[in-house]
Formats: C-alpha cells, structure tokens, sequence
C-alpha cells in the first residue's frame, strides 16, 4: 500500500492574505489553530481528514515558475464565470507558454500559478 497525500503546502510572504484568498476560492475553512511559526492551515469543512493547505510564512517572494501548481474546477458555474470571481478575488492571469489551451493559467495575490479549468465539478 502506498502513502497517502495529507498536505500541500504554500510559502507565502503575506500569510492572511493567502488563506484568506485560498479560503475564498475553493470554500474552505481556516484553522482556529496557528502553527507556532505562523503557518496556517484551511481544510474543506465538507471533508473531514482529506487533504489541507498549510500557508506558511518565509521571509523572500516568489521568484520563479512554480515546480508544482493546482488545478482547480467550477463547482457550480462555468469557466468564464468562475474566472471572472477568481479575478475580482485577486488572481491574476499569467502567460508562461501555455498558448491557447481548455484551462487558464492564473497566479495568486503572492504570484503562486494555479489552473482554472473548464469542465465542472458536476459534469
């Protein structure tokens, strides 16, 4: 048997700023418990034990492409408009060669890209 995936952490600079972003896309809760270097996390409250998020802090900004990235589906509404909510929460598009695909390259407000991508969770 192999192991199982528990958490996917994020380096973040602004650390309430990044759960409070990460907590807004996906639906998530935050944790009443802090980690004592200020790490963070959020989990899906719908889901008890699946995977979390840690948001932890480090002192330097995102300078490279990320090695690893999300990819995240529309729950209950299209492409188009989940981009759109995920804009006026504070992502941003990013061009990192992807040229003309089904899903949207975006960054987070601390420059992490993740994918938005078409089909929804439903279908």
């Amino acid at each position: 048997m192999g192991s199982a995936l528990s958490t996917i952490v994020i380096d973040a600079h602004d650390v309430d700023r990044l759960v409070s972003f990460w907590c807004a896309v996906l639906g998530w809760s935050r944790s009443e418990a802090v980690e004592p270097d200020g790490a963070v996390e959020i989990a899906d409250p719908q889901a008890p034990g699946s995977v979390t998020i840690l948001v932890q802090p480090v002192p330097e900004a995102k300078t490279t492409k990320n090695r690893l990235h999300l990819d995240i589906r529309p729950r209950d509404r299209d492409q188009t408009a989940e981009l759109e909510r995920l804009l006026d929460l504070g992502a941003t598009r990013v061009d990192i060669g992807q040229g003309e695909q089904t899903w949207v390259v975006l960054a987070d407000p601390e420059g992490n890209e993740f994918c938005l991508l078409r089909a929804r969770v439903d279908s």
